[in-house]
């Protein structure tokens, strides 16, 4: 009997619970006077915002960026992986024109981890995040590079070769 009660109990208040506490969907439209008009944000093109994200199969989400010359970018990188940045560290790294990739890479495996893996106080460097662990996210602002094509990478050791770019500025 008590089974019998307690059964009955139950599916009385999941009846009661399914079918309570329902509300009735009201629809809003949007209303506007006559004589007015939507304003819409208008962005400033001087300025761009560039979300880039690295993973734990040293692979950014992105193999090309497009900016415009003088523009002020934000770069945000985010490390969407689960590994720490002394195993799996990622960094936006934009190159100047001219320097080879991997001779860099090697000079910033020899700088080390005290310097953020860039190598000769970044001379060679146009803009660079700092080195990011999994769920970790960061962002830099800089001024666009003269009009042609830029290399950037990951300069944490060995990433170079698959964590790499195009930077094309028009």
């Amino acid at each position: 009997m008590k089974k019998i009660m307690s059964l009955l109990l139950l599916v009385s208040l999941s009846f009661f619970i399914s079918c309570g506490g329902k509300e009735e969907k009201k629809e809003e439209k949007e209303t506007m006077k006559i004589g007015t008009q939507k304003t819409e944000k208008v962005e400033d093109s001087n300025t761009v915002n560039v979300a880039l994200t690295g993973n734990d199969m040293m692979q950014y989400d992105k193999n090309e960026i497009k900016v415009k010359a003088g523009q002020e970018v934000t770069l945000t990188l985010r490390h969407v992986g689960k590994l720490d940045k002394k195993v799996m560290g990622h960094n936006f790294v934009l190159l100047m024109q001219g320097v080879n990739m991997q001779e860099f890479g090697i000079k910033a495996s020899e700088a080390g981890e005290a310097t953020d893996w860039i190598p000769e106080d970044g001379k060679e460097v146009i803009a660079h995040t700092k080195m990011l662990g999994g769920g970790e996210s960061t962002s830099i602002t800089f001024t666009a590079p003269a009009a042609g094509t830029y290399d950037f990478i990951c300069s944490f050791p060995g990433h170079v070769a698959m964590m790499k770019g195009k930077f094309i500025v028009e």
